[in-house]
């Protein structure tokens, strides 16, 4: 990311080790010593649980309703098509609720928002005791989608202003177990759902929320830093010049019509293009006169390797989840498996990306596991042809499991470039933005899954499927390979403060 660091390298005085107050960065202050391990590097279990534990619920969230869209279309009566808004629904909730969590971190406080987004996440898991039918799990999974957003940008957000303040460098480690809960999290989601289901109905993948939010509530009350603590870099701004909310809505507008546009092709709802796209030049021109631009354009564009970053994302993961998606519903009305069967059928994904994340959590060069990353899913289509109702349970078993290499590849690679080359008051938001290129590509998995399987999924739809995974993955691979940027290795292990 070597034209990334130029581009937006911080000055000299910038280094978290110059900027640390004395009053900060002592061990007087209850808060810091709270977040100090036994060793004294200032990374110690009290910061790291509620850290790692709030990026796994909206990944776990994402992924465990896979292998209820079946169970819930056979109750509720409704087919393929209508179904897969559940998944839609947290996708577009969070593609625009990610970005805006972000900016609120960045100006309000990571423990703030993160609380907050907690108590909403417990509301939604019983919003489905109360509002039955499609429409009251419709609701819920918008709400997990708001409240989960919370997480990844407070994550990111805590961990930067914690190295500033101790005036040490983030472990390389730490960013990799961020990354790696959030993984192994998406890829347990399907077993985890499968068995809930099995053992309470469909209702429970919604429940289970409640106890993960209040744990995260505790733990994150408790241990998290106090807001106060945090370098503050606008202060002197007004909170309407600082959050810039004409920004937002016009993100959220821009974004909103793009995903429910992409939702369903086949409806031709073109006048939603168009509104994205004028939403999306309105949006340029107001922040390149923002005082402090929700979407900072002007470095998007001279940061040449953060926009590619997420161009990246989003083609890994429209990749990983066209095959989460697709895979679990032909594998239950095709191939005839249960739903907890075919959750178990994808726990060999989990481990899968588990272990390819903490081997390449420890490495400072991204090209070679981003270019993984890319390639694998070609391997991982080209299998998906072979497979067909007769098939052993073997293979059944491998086809997921090669993606779990590119989404533990890309996630680690793409996050570490990004925490390093971003300037810190900005590292909410950008942490957001990442995410939402993971949201568009899961939005556009979805429409090419309703379009291709319509109102059920055939062995012939699968295939293309595959077809279409293996021609996104080309593409990915030569981007990446193109990419001057990641023929570096990213060194620099201090963020900016």
């Amino acid at each position: 990311m070597h034209d990334a660091g130029r581009a937006s390298s911080p000055s000299r005085r910038d280094h978290p080790a110059r900027q640390a107050t004395t009053s900060s960065s002592t061990t007087s202050s209850p808060d810091l010593d709270a977040t100090s391990g036994s060793g004294g590097s200032g990374f110690g279990p009290k910061l790291l649980v509620p850290v790692l534990v709030g990026p796994l619920l909206n990944p776990i969230n994402t992924t465990m309703v896979s292998v209820a869209l079946a169970p819930i279309s056979r109750d509720l009566g409704i087919g393929a098509a209508q179904a897969i808004w559940l998944v839609a629904a947290l996708y577009l909730a969070s593609a625009v609720a990610q970005p805006t969590m972000g900016k609120l971190a960045d100006r309000f406080g990571p423990k703030k928002v993160f609380l907050t987004g907690l108590v909403i996440v417990g509301v939604a898991g019983v919003v489905p005791e109360f509002l039955t039918g499609f429409g009251g799990a419709v609701t819920a999974r918008v709400l997990i989608g708001i409240g989960t957003s919370s997480a990844y940008p407070a994550a990111l957000t805590t961990l930067r202003q914690h190295s500033a303040r101790i005036g040490k460098p983030t472990p390389p480690l730490v960013l990799g177990a961020l990354s790696i809960t959030s993984l192994v999290s998406a890829a347990a989601g399907p077993p985890l759902g499968g068995a809930l289901i099995a053992a309470f109905g469909w209702h429970s993948i919604f429940l289970v929320n409640v106890p993960l939010a209040v744990f995260g509530i505790v733990v994150s009350a408790l241990w998290l830093p106090s807001d106060r603590l945090r370098p503050r870099n606008d202060d002197d701004l007004p909170v309407l010049q600082a959050l810039d909310p004409v920004g937002m809505l016009l993100m959220t507008g821009a974004v909103s019509a793009l995903l429910v546009f992409l939702l369903d092709l086949s409806a031709g709802l073109w006048w939603l293009l168009g509104t994205a796209v004028v939403l999306l030049v309105a949006l340029v021109l107001w922040e390149l006169r923002a005082t402090k631009p929700f979407v900072d354009v002007r470095l998007l564009a001279r940061n040449g390797a953060l926009s590619r970053t997420y161009v990246r994302l989003f083609l890994v993961y429209l990749l990983a989840y066209t095959m989460t998606y697709g895979f679990s519903q032909w594998v239950q009305d095709v191939a005839g498996y249960s739903s907890d069967a075919a959750g178990y059928i994808q726990l060999p994904a989990a481990v899968v990306a588990g272990v390819a994340s903490f081997l390449v959590a420890r490495r400072t060069a991204v090209r070679g596991p981003l270019i993984a990353a890319a390639v694998v899913p070609i391997a991982g289509g080209l299998l998906l042809l072979l497979l067909h109702t007769g098939s052993p349970v073997a293979l059944l078993v491998l086809a997921p499991a090669l993606f779990g290499v590119p989404q533990a590849f890309a996630s680690v690679s793409n996050q570490a470039a990004l925490y390093r080359v971003v300037p810190a008051e900005y590292i909410g938001t950008a942490a957001g933005l990442s995410r939402t290129s993971v949201y568009i590509g899961a939005i556009g998995a979805s429409s090419l899954i309703g379009g291709v399987f319509g109102t059920a999924p055939t062995t012939p739809d699968l295939h293309v499927l595959a077809w279409v995974i293996v021609g996104v993955a080309v593409a990915a691979s030569v981007l990446t390979v193109a990419d001057r940027a990641l023929a570096r290795a990213v060194t620099d292990r201090t963020p900016s403060a």
